[in-house]
């Protein structure tokens, strides 16, 4: 597998995964008027959001590492 493709892919779960944490803590204005609702740990849901950002970051890291190489690689061969 190419190391850009495996990035995209991280990048895409990491959205996803930001999304959803997102989309729990918007539940809670529902939460305040009284419609019964799911209970969102505030505490959990942040974490999950830190890990999400900090997967996307990695794997950001890891697509911009592979351009380098490849731009190295092309100086290299002139």
């Amino acid at each position: 597998m190419d190391i850009r493709q495996a990035g995209l892919d991280g990048l895409r779960r990491a959205e996803a995964s930001f999304e959803k944490s997102a989309a729990r803590v918007a539940q809670i204005s529902t939460a305040l008027t009284g419609v019964p609702h799911d209970y969102v740990d505030l505490s959990t849901e942040a974490v999950a959001m830190m890990e999400a950002s900090h997967a996307f970051q990695a794997n950001l890291k890891s697509i911009e590492t592979a351009d380098e190489l490849t731009q190295s690689s092309l100086d290299i061969l002139g």
